[in-house]
């Protein structure tokens, strides 16, 4: 699906920059947040509604949203702009993760979400899925030590490879389900979650260093 560029999403994160950053040349997450409650991320983070019902439910952690279309982290702004109760703790980065994990401190982000990821269903295109080695690597420097990732996915063959890759990267499972919405396990749903689980299950992974 082509991604339909929204004229003038830049400027306007721009001018929002209280709680959007932009620019990540200087980034330091301990100036984005100067309290010490744990730091939760989620990579791509899309129309926002999971990571602002996220921070609106648990005050006691500081999230960060990242998205690397500007047009598409316009939506998720526009949301939390909407709120009229905004949650202080959370932050927009408008950046591609690969570049973002080389600026962030090592060991300091609690949780990792992954939220219905482009599979990238060729082998030649699997260096490019979020549970590849590279990007585990990249987890693995930026997570606190005892760390945990959640994956969320509606793609049964990239939860199979995602799963092996953890276990070959030494974390652990610590649970796993093909069908969440039949479990018990706390979950905040996506935009994407809420329209396409009705036409099938979906995977969740929770696994920790």
């Amino acid at each position: 699906m082509r991604l339909r560029h929204i004229k003038g999403a830049r400027e306007f994160l721009e001018a929002n920059n209280e709680f959007v950053i932009t620019d990540i040349t200087n980034f330091d997450i301990f100036n984005v947040w100067s309290s010490s409650q744990p730091i939760h991320l989620e990579v791509g983070c899309g129309k926002g509604k999971f990571i602002i019902d996220m921070a609106k439910t648990f005050k006691d952690i500081n999230f960060i949203a990242v998205e690397k279309y500007d047009s598409v982290l316009l939506r998720a702004v526009e949301k939390y702009l909407d709120l009229e109760d905004k949650p202080l703790n959370l932050r927009f980065i408008l950046a591609d993760f690969n570049d973002l994990a080389q600026k962030i401190a090592q060991h300091s982000i609690n949780t990792l979400y992954l939220n219905f990821s482009d599979p990238w269903p060729k082998a030649r295109q699997a260096k490019r899925r979020l549970t590849s080695p590279i990007f585990l690597n990249l987890y693995k420097n930026i997570l606190t030590k005892d760390g945990y990732i959640i994956q969320k996915t509606d793609n049964v063959d990239l939860f199979n490879y995602s799963l092996l890759q953890y276990e070959l990267a030494g974390f652990k499972i610590i649970s796993k389900t093909y069908d969440l919405h039949s479990t018990n396990i706390f979950n905040i749903t996506t935009e994407y979650e809420d329209k396409w689980s009705i036409k099938g299950p979906i995977c969740y992974a929770k696994v920790r260093l």
